[in-house]
């Protein structure tokens, strides 16, 4: 790991989706707080390589460090996209291209956050999903798909983002799983941590999907633990577009979706407004208690 002092704020966002004109304004207007301000970006920042770079490269030039967990949007083969890679091989080409860019990823050693509220490990995380969060009274994959696709709930993932060389999507879940969690168990016992993964590290947040099917692609049940394991101080994710404060156990969630124009229209305030993750201190006395903010559309992503 390795270790960065500093003040400033730990902050974060996610689903940018600046392929939306309105979404690629709210990035053109994101700033700092401080020069020593780092921005977690937790997934679905843009579906070709030329917008996830533009992205990237903006943010990268006005915090301390953005620290970056792919999304499953950054991992489809579009037909919109110069880049054709899959699977393993795209995200290894968004590595590099992060790497070039000085934006933290989950294959680099895990930052330690000095400024207030640390020192905590901010940990990037990239672990897919399984499959395992099953639509109620189904027991098996096959049977949530054929429920899923008889409501015409289906994620684009089963279309456009393909596991290769895995055999499945799940399979590429699970070998992510092991690693990482072989990862996080290296980290001293006494550090703190800030886990950052474009999905929810336990299926409660999905509880309140408006179509609660597409739970099946939002996360697993391997990690289910994690936040307790692993001494998680915070658990920073995106990819259901219902940005909100949950606690469980003990810890808090924090969803920091932007989502489509569509879905941020009509709530109160402005959308792509950066989520205060440390100090804790700060984000309780600005009214960051658990709330529940609305349902989410929970339709195909």
């Amino acid at each position: 790991m390795e270790s960065t002092d500093g003040r400033g704020q730990l902050l974060a966002i996610s689903d940018l989706h600046v392929g939306y004109p309105e979404n690629r304004a709210l990035v053109e207007q994101m700033r700092p707080t401080s020069e020593e301000d780092w921005l977690l970006v937790a997934g679905d920042v843009a579906e070709t390589v030329a917008d996830i770079r533009w992205t990237l490269e903006v943010l990268a030039g006005r915090f301390r460090k953005v620290i970056w967990a792919p999304g499953n949007h950054e991992l489809w083969t579009h037909q919109k996209d110069t880049v054709t890679l899959r699977g393993v091989e795209r995200y290894e080409h968004l590595v590099a291209l992060c790497r070039e860019l000085g934006v933290h990823t989950p294959e680099d050693p895990y930052p330690v956050w000095e400024g207030p509220g640390g020192p905590v490990a901010v940990a990037p995380l990239f672990l897919l999903y399984d499959y395992s969060f099953l639509p109620k009274g189904c027991a098996t994959k096959e049977e949530g798909l054929a429920y899923a696709h008889g409501t015409g709930i289906v994620c684009t993932d089963e279309f456009l983002l393909h596991p290769d060389p895995y055999p499945s999507r799940e399979a590429w879940c699970r070998a992510r799983v092991a690693e990482t969690e072989r990862r996080l168990a290296e980290i001293p016992a006494d550090l703190p941590t800030v886990l950052v993964n474009h999905y929810p590290l336990d299926r409660h947040p999905t509880n309140v999907l408006h179509y609660p099917e597409f739970a099946m692609w939002c996360g697993t049940r391997l990690t289910a633990d994690w936040h307790r394991r692993f001494r998680v101080a915070c658990m920073v994710y995106g990819h259901l577009h219902i940005p909100r404060t949950t606690h469980h156990e003990g810890v808090r969630f924090e969803e920091v979706s932007v989502g489509y124009p569509r879905e941020w229209r009509p709530r109160p305030g402005p959308p792509g407004q950066l989520r205060l993750i440390l100090p804790s201190e700060v984000h309780a006395r600005d009214g960051g208690a658990a709330t529940e903010v609305g349902r989410g559309r929970g339709g195909p992503r």
